[in-house]
């Protein structure tokens, strides 16, 4: 059984045709029993789950290496700008003294085929002389697009892709988001009684889930790129916005959506590591004293004099936010839906009543049921004594 840390323990839902790639129809496979080979992709998706808090921008990725049933080298991705998975493995390899020629790997992308932060695996793989490469997907970045299986094969190394190819699309899923869409995946996460309630009308609201459940919500805050909210949710919580109840040695980035830049410099989720404040209209003052204590201001109007979301999520795919993590208030979590930003819910429910109190979205009413903005589970797990479900909206087939 694959393992993959609670937050990433869901059922992956079918992908589009565009989705799951093989490559040149599987041919040049050589005759290994699907089971061990979807064996050897299962522990390749398990290293690449070590990086699951370091690796971003780049995506998560593991590989084995393989001869005669053993494993001979294995590893995952490092932080950007140091080695890959597949460096990684051949280098485990060898400190244990194996040879890795005329053996097999399984990666869980497609070995990258360009100079970026790091020289092309593809080269090292052909160096090494593999016999065989077995990759979950085919890479979605442009600058690889099959041409990292191309060289391989055309060095004599029989490839294939589309093994697990769902697992290895969820591990990743923020990395495809950006790639294809030039904007992060973007999960809205809120914690509700069982009537949708996520505070008091005072704004009281810690805590309605349990201990198990908040801790689960840092595990998800951790393995995103930054984490967003709102300049209401600051003033009335003053959160910090940060990983605390998860080991991690990267903290994801603070972004705050404040159209009028009424944000207090003191603020704690200005304190400590450096944030992005999102503006509609500036202030040159306190812009500057925001940037004098290392925080940025990104001015992004729209007709409205609101912060321009579509245009937020472009810019944030530009700065390589790969996932995106939004804990706000009803407002803003509207707005977000309404305009199309958020492609998952992820809701822990309680096992209680509030009553008239603030809801999780703000949204104005429909004139009729067939507006429903539709979604569909893609998983329900009990955490602790509460519920946690993660829904999808619908999306257009690419």
């Amino acid at each position: 059984m694959l393992w993959v840390p609670a937050f990433a323990r869901t059922t992956a839902a079918p992908l589009s045709p565009n989705d799951v790639k093989s490559w040149s129809d599987n041919r040049s496979l050589t005759a290994v029993p699907p089971d061990l080979d979807t064996h050897y992709m299962q522990l390749a998706l398990e290293w690449a789950a070590k990086g699951m808090y370091t690796t971003a921008p780049n995506p998560r990725i593991g590989c084995v290496i393989v001869r005669d049933g053993v494993v001979i080298g294995a590893g995952h991705t490092q932080p950007a700008g140091q080695a890959h998975a597949e460096i990684q493995a051949l280098r485990d390899a060898a400190a244990r003294g194996h040879d890795v020629r005329g053996a097999t790997a399984y990666v869980t992308l497609e070995p990258c085929n360009h100079h970026g932060r790091t020289p092309p695996c593809s080269d090292a793989l052909v160096r090494a002389g593999l016999g065989r490469v077995v990759a979950a997907m085919v890479d979605p970045n442009p600058l690889v697009a099959g041409q990292g299986l191309a060289k391989l094969e055309a060095a004599g190394i029989a490839v294939s892709s589309g093994l697990m190819a769902s697992e290895a699309y969820e591990l990743n899923i923020g990395f495809f988001s950006r790639m294809r869409r030039a904007r992060p995946w973007v999960r809205l996460k809120a914690a509700a009684s069982l009537d949708g309630m996520t505070a008091l009308h005072s704004g009281e609201s810690q805590w309605i889930t349990g201990p198990e459940a908040r801790a689960d919500g840092h595990a998800w805050r951790a393995r995103a790129c930054a984490i967003l909210t709102g300049i209401g949710t600051v003033k009335a919580d003053n959160p910090q916005l940060n990983v605390r109840a998860v080991e991690t040695p990267r903290q994801p980035r603070r972004i705050v959506v404040d159209s009028k830049l009424d944000i207090d410099p003191d603020a704690r989720v200005l304190q400590g590591a450096a944030s992005w404040i999102v503006a509609a209209t500036g202030n040159a003052e306190k812009e500057a004293r925001l940037r004098a204590a290392g925080h940025e201001v990104i001015l992004l109007p729209n007709a409205s004099g609101k912060v321009d979301l579509p245009a937020l999520m472009l810019e944030l795919g530009r700065r390589e936010i790969n996932e995106l993590h939004v804990e706000a208030g009803a407002k803003l979590n509207g707005s977000l839906v309404r305009e199309g930003c958020v492609d998952e819910l992820l809701v822990y429910l309680a096992p209680s009543l509030i009553g008239d109190a603030q809801g999780m979205l703000a949204l104005p009413p429909l004139q009729a049921l067939d507006q429903q903005y539709r979604m569909r589970f893609h998983d329900v797990t009990q955490i602790g004594a509460d519920i946690r479900i993660l829904a999808r909206f619908n999306q257009p087939e690419e």
